[in-house]
């Protein structure tokens, strides 16, 4: 029985010694049972963010940009995310020699996944960037007091050139040159289409994008999902650019970090004083008090200093509320 529960023992930390070495899961911050399609997403979100063009000079983020790049490829291969889950990094480069295969550059799996060139040298081919995506975002005005987390759906879709001449007049022609809608650019055409893209390497879809807005955002501002645009070949995706545009709100108008709102009081009130609550966009009370020996006149306006819009970039700070 001890000889049993030393050998078990033994077989534990011979897991344990040969399971080390880095964590493609948790560089990657997947579970190992996620499906192929978050790998890839997760892949495409870190790769842009830890990319040397994004930050230049940041050796951090450059390896980050290998370790993610060297977890993409292992865990996107179905043989190599199989020999990594039973025997770990070690095992997977004792397979990798013995096949005479090592990881890839990880500036060719980046250009892979998006499209475009890989880097020689100590440099790598300048990036050709796909169209902004500009998006009106229309929101309540309590949405941007309180702040909110939205979801939303983005539509997506995913060139050689030709001279084309045109005759104004007899004898005159206009010529013009244009990508050619062929050969989109190359060259050459492909005989036979793939039937599900048509020959367009891009399939229509959409993607799933969660909008954060922070208390205290103005009208106008833009919130930018950055190359999270249309994905096209050889182009790395624009970005989506959405613009805060706030509906009219039938109490409160804003301006800048303050609140405005009127306030209809009877002649007994105007005279008398009065004690009154109105209805903030949080949904609590605010209360309004007029004592009774001062009188209100028409167009009076009483002031509730820190009952106004958060201001964004301060904490617990607000605009002033004008009734």
């Amino acid at each position: 029985m001890r000889v049993l529960l030393l050998l078990s023992i033994a077989l534990t930390l011979l897991a344990t010694v040969v399971l080390a070495g880095a964590d493609y899961y948790k560089i990657l911050g997947v579970s190992r049972s996620a499906s192929t399609k978050e790998i890839k997403k997760q892949y495409k979100a870190l790769s842009r963010k830890y990319h040397p063009d994004k930050n230049p000079g940041n050796k951090d983020a450059e390896e980050k940009f290998v370790e993610v790049a060297a977890a993409y490829e292992v865990l996107s291969d179905g043989e190599k995310k199989s020999i990594y889950d039973r025997y770990g990094e070690d095992g997977l480069k004792q397979h990798q020699s013995g096949h005479g295969a090592g990881f890839h550059d990880p500036f060719d799996i980046f250009a892979q996944f998006f499209g475009g060139g890989s880097r020689h040298g100590h440099g790598h081919e300048q990036e050709r960037r796909g169209p902004e995506m500009k998006l009106d975002l229309e929101v309540t005005l309590e949405e941007l007091y309180s702040g909110k987390s939205i979801e939303i759906e983005v539509a997506k879709h995913g060139q050689g050139v030709k001279v084309v001449k045109h005759m104004l007049a007899p004898g005159m022609f206009q010529q013009f040159r244009q990508t050619c809608d062929q050969c989109g650019g190359k060259g050459k055409t492909i005989r036979t289409h793939c039937p599900v893209c048509h020959g367009h390497k891009v399939q229509r879809g959409s993607e799933q994008l969660t909008i954060l807005l922070e208390p205290g955002l103005t009208d106008g501002s833009t919130i930018v999902f950055d190359r999270e645009g249309d994905e096209s070949p050889e182009t790395i995706p624009g970005d989506i650019i959405f613009e805060i545009h706030t509906r009219p709100h039938s109490t409160f108008e804003r301006r800048q970090n303050n609140l405005y709102t009127y306030v209809t009081i009877s002649l007994e009130q105007a005279l008398l004083g009065f004690e009154l609550e109105i209805k903030h966009l949080d949904g609590k009370s605010v209360r309004l008090t007029r004592p009774e020996s001062k009188t209100t006149p028409h167009g009076f306006v009483q002031t509730l200093p820190g009952q106004g819009m958060p201001i964004r970039g301060t904490e617990a700070r607000f605009g002033d509320l004008f009734v």
